[in-house]
């Protein structure tokens, strides 16, 4: 391109690479997603940084793991500071906007943890952040539930915010007050409570009373066309520096929800069993035995937490997952049309992706948490646009490598403490390759493991395979991808592995090395 593209980045939630068209899924219908993947490079073996929704987020933002840019659990918000690529974007001149999902601050809607003191005095944190109160609370449904929250002028480096908080058909924000205006009550609308009626398989699945104009699919999808409304009218005036803007659609994650006829659009009964969903987990570490044995009980866990879900339960979800990714679907043929109809599309580099995946019956687990399989870490990712070769893109990449592509794409230079690859090579070349192995970092509050501490795990993903390491209980996985694409036979504690165990721990802890955080930088050799 001559001049700086304007660059739109959509991002859907929880959503696997091989639940699209284009990703070889022959059930679920993505006729624009498969259109966009058509004219644009599709990056076949795309994984996270992080399989959960805050560091993951974050780490799309800043192009950093978690562990450096801290936000390592749902619940840390991001500190407000920080270097991203909106803010240099923004610096350098672009209109920088997000709508819909942002999830870069806690929302709100779980416990708190400071609510539920024992008694013990609370020691003091490691870190002060000195900043003034109330500057982790613009994404707190709470709040935006009792006003209309007004947004910094620089969130995270978006000059422009329309938040939806949440997930499924209970989710609030400034959406719940465009509902509000459109005559929706949403307290006689949202949630299991008011679910129309339905006779119900899974605890994760209902027939919302949410009508499509009201669901906050359709919110996301009328505010970004609303928004290349006034991108062409600023161009018509002559105003018209590019722009970046994320569209990020809070479906297809968890409760499955889709409104209308979305919801039986498709048959439970069409809905095939993953090929390892009998898997026994011999040999695996003791929360998947756990879920196992729980499998068919009555479901009286958190709406968040995974389980071992029984047949029915999988293909009820799986249909109604499909109804929200098919609404999903139109939204982003309507975008995609409203560029192509304002004369934008030529000049507009646009880029899909999730920001995690989900197991959905894959080894007979369900949603995510402590498990590093490929439901969870593989993503889909497309990106299409002026200079961009269509077709697969078999080599391996990471979700930290969006914000050095993206900063690249803008002729910007990137900032010092960035660990993404630019992915530029790729884009022009099918055969190239910019990495051979992803680190993938996890952290939990929670002590999953019951080893008497909190959730730590690492993995390593390699053309070989893979190998994750939890804290304590001395657990992991080493997975042979040669001879064992489908990752059944947990080879970590097996001798005859010994050798191969050894140079992926290695390669691991080089990983965990080159993944230290190297900002800032010296200013003396003191």
């Amino acid at each position: 391109m001559s001049k700086q593209p304007n660059i739109l980045l959509i991002i859907t939630d929880q959503h696997r690479a091989d639940h699209t068209g284009f990703g070889g899924n022959g059930v679920v219908r993505t006729p624009n997603l498969d259109a966009l993947a058509a004219r644009g490079a599709v990056f076949e073996r795309a994984f996270v940084a992080n399989p959960i929704c805050m560091p993951n987020r974050s780490s799309i933002l800043t192009g950093r793991v978690p562990s450096v840019h801290g936000t390592r659990y749902n619940g840390i918000a991001l500190d407000p500071r920080a270097v991203t690529f909106p803010r240099l974007l923004r610096e350098a001149g672009y209109h920088t906007a997000t709508f819909g999902k942002c999830h870069f601050q806690n929302m709100g809607v779980g416990f708190d943890l400071f609510s539920k003191d024992d008694g013990s005095p609370r020691i003091r944190d490691a870190r002060d952040d000195g900043l003034a109160h109330g500057w982790d609370q613009f994404e707190d449904m709470t709040r935006h539930a009792v006003e209309a929250v007004t947004m910094p002028d620089d969130f995270y480096g978006f000059s422009e915010v329309d938040l939806v908080i949440g997930h499924s058909d209970h989710c609030g924000g400034h959406y719940a007050h465009w509902a509000a205006d459109k005559g929706g009550d949403l307290s006689k609308l949202q949630g299991r409570k008011n679910a129309l009626p339905h006779e119900p398989v899974s605890h994760q699945a209902w027939r919302t009373a949410l009508p499509v104009e009201l669901y906050p699919t359709t919110y996301v999808t009328e505010r970004a066309v609303q928004f290349l409304d006034r991108q062409t009218a600023a161009a018509v005036k002559e105003d018209n520096n590019p722009f970046f803007a994320i569209v990020s659609y809070p479906d297809p994650h968890h409760p499955f929800t889709p409104p209308g006829d979305y919801f039986d659009l498709y048959d439970p009964a069409d809905m095939s069993l993953p090929a390892t969903f009998d898997d026994p987990h011999e040999g695996g570490a003791p929360h998947y035995q756990r879920n196992l044995a729980a499998r068919g009980g009555e479901r009286k866990l958190p709406i968040i937490a995974p389980f071992a879900p029984t047949e029915a339960e999988f293909r009820e979800m799986a249909a109604r997952e499909f109804g929200m990714i098919a609404l999903i679907d139109d939204g982003i043929g309507e975008i995609l049309q409203a560029l192509a109809r304002r004369g934008l599309d030529e000049d507009t580099i646009v880029l899909f992706t999730s920001d995690h995946g989900d197991m959905f019956g894959d080894h007979g687990m369900m949603l995510k948490g402590a498990m590093h399989y490929e439901g969870c870490i593989r993503v889909p990712l497309v990106a299409a646009g002026a200079g961009i070769v269509s077709g697969p893109r078999p080599g391996m990449v990471c979700s930290l490598d969006l914000a050095r592509t993206i900063l690249e794409l803008a002729g910007i230079p990137p900032f010092h403490g960035m660990q993404g690859a630019s992915l530029g090579p790729m884009l022009g070349d099918r055969s190239a390759t910019v990495r051979d192995e992803v680190l993938i970092e996890e952290d939990q509050i929670h002590d999953i493991l019951r080893v008497g501490q909190p959730l730590r795990m690492r993995s390593l993903i390699t053309d070989q395979g893979r190998i994750t390491v939890y804290a304590g209980g001395g657990h992991g996985e080493l997975f042979d991808w040669r001879e064992d694409p489908e990752e059944r036979r947990n080879l970590f504690a097996d001798p005859a592995a010994a050798r191969f165990r050894g140079e992926m721990m290695e390669r691991l802890s080089r990983a965990m090395m080159q993944h230290a955080d190297t900002s800032p930088q010296p200013t003396a050799f003191a």
